[in-house]
């Protein structure tokens, strides 16, 4: 079975700043997969040569067995992307963002799927309200929404869950789940470190653009799991983290 995602010895430079460092790590199909590490690890630069938004310097990526630079239009509706920033055109309605984002991908007639996408992200209500007048969190519904509105196989959640409510966070993890059930192969990153431990079989953590760690979750926190908590609530994930972060041995 072709991988979902498939990263071959990745490096990208921004200037004297190398973001990614020989990365390689391979998604199965149908994974909840798990992308750690603290910010400037190189997350966001890998997400965006998988979406074909930045080249690598060298190195090889494919989604879907769709190498993302030479079959870059394949390989891009292979793939849902929720991005960090609050990106969107305040001139659309709900509904249009949704409808315009189906006819990027060349698809008509997708007016039911759109309707059990906002119903699954509480969005029904808001469906004709201008995306200007939306709080910070519905935006970020709505980028999800968007992510998924031409059914790619592959969704990655770029900090999906950055400053909404937990009633979102709980809703949104439902309807995720689900898809992942569907088959859906799904990649987080997340600084809420409970989150990546309670949906991710396999978790890959970076650390100034290399893999420190890619194990299934239960290895890892086998692994580590001799690390005493601190009193103030942090949970195994959070303290295996911190442990590989700081470069501790046990």
């Amino acid at each position: 079975m072709l991988a979902a995602l498939l990263v071959q010895n990745v490096s990208k430079n921004y200037g004297a700043l190398q973001a990614l460092d020989g990365v390689s790590l391979s998604v199965q199909q149908g994974e909840f997969f798990g992308l750690l590490g603290p910010n400037g690890a190189g997350k966001t630069t890998l997400i965006s040569i998988l979406a074909g938004l930045c080249r690598p310097d060298h190195g090889k990526a494919s989604v879907m067995g769709i190498d993302v630079q030479s079959t870059f239009r394949e390989a891009r509706r292979m793939l849902g992307v929720v991005p960090q920033e609050l990106v969107f055109d305040p001139f659309f309605t709900v509904r249009e963002t949704l409808q315009f984002q189906s006819g990027y991908f060349g698809i008509r007639n997708n007016d039911s799927w759109i309707d059990e996408i906002m119903a699954n992200l509480d969005l029904t209500g808001k469906a004709d309200s201008n995306m200007r007048s939306l709080s910070g969190g519905m935006k970020r519904r709505v980028l999800v929404a968007q992510a998924l509105v031409h059914r790619p196989p592959v969704i990655v959640l770029d900090e999906p869950t950055a400053g909404v409510d937990v009633e979102l966070r709980q809703s949104l993890w439902q309807f995720v789940s689900r898809l992942n059930q569907d088959g859906h192969t799904i990649v987080l990153t997340t600084h809420y470190l409970e989150e990546a431990e309670a949906l991710c079989g396999r978790i890959a953590m970076l650390k100034q653009g290399k893999i420190v760690a890619l194990d299934t979750t239960a290895n890892l926190l086998s692994r580590y799991g001799s690390v005493k908590k601190d009193g103030e609530g942090k949970t195994d994930l959070e303290d295996v983290f911190v442990n590989i972060m700081s470069g501790n041995s046990i």
